[in-house]
């Protein structure tokens, strides 16, 4: 495998965390080429004990970090629901999601649900199955590799939403409009 992994000049881990089950998928980055190293999920819901669950995917989140080399990590960040306890859990998965890939010094960025539709779909507000639909076209997936759970899916686009968020060219001081130019550069205007 680690053969394989040297192909790649960037590999991002994505993470979908979730207390019942989380999705996990690796993208690899070579110029301009990307392409799925690995994607899946972990079953959470066997373990009674939440704090069972938290163990598992620590291990599980530490073991793909080993396995895989990732350079950095995107991981969704919890939405705010109704339910507190559910949010309290859902914080909690993430945590450890974050501490096992720290533990091995990966970097990690976060992004809210929304941004990362937006970023794969172009709606903020799609659907896990338009989301799942995209990533399949842009990544060229076949039918036959399709995971059959969307945690794995939200997890691929978490890691491409990074991938092109940190593509994008830096931008240079203000705020890039017209006026702001022309208040930098009155020596370019025409006279």
């Amino acid at each position: 495998m680690n053969g394989e992994l040297r192909q790649w000049e960037k590999i991002i881990i994505g993470i979908d965390p979730g207390t019942n089950v989380m999705g996990y998928a690796l993208l690899g980055v070579k110029a301009k080429t990307l392409g799925v190293i690995a994607m899946g999920v972990l079953r959470l819901n066997k373990f009674e004990d939440h704090y069972m669950r938290l163990r598992r995917i620590y291990e599980r989140v530490a073991g793909l970090v080993e396995e895989f080399l990732p350079d950095e990590m995107a991981i969704e960040a919890p939405f705010f629901g109704k339910n507190v306890q559910s949010m309290l859990k859902l914080g909690r998965a993430q945590g450890v999601a974050i501490a096992a890939a720290l533990s091995r010094q990966v970097p990690i960025t976060e992004y809210e649900p929304r941004k990362i539709k937006m970023a794969i779909t172009g709606n903020g507000a799609a659907s896990k199955e338009q989301v799942a639909a995209m990533l399949q076209r842009v990544l060229a997936i076949s039918p036959d590799d399709m995971p059959r759970f969307l945690d794995a899916t939200d997890a691929l686009a978490a890691a491409l939403c990074h991938h092109y968020e940190s593509s994008k060219p830096i931008k240079s001081g203000g705020s890039g409009s017209w006026k702001d130019f022309i208040a930098r550069h009155p020596d370019r205007l025409a006279r």
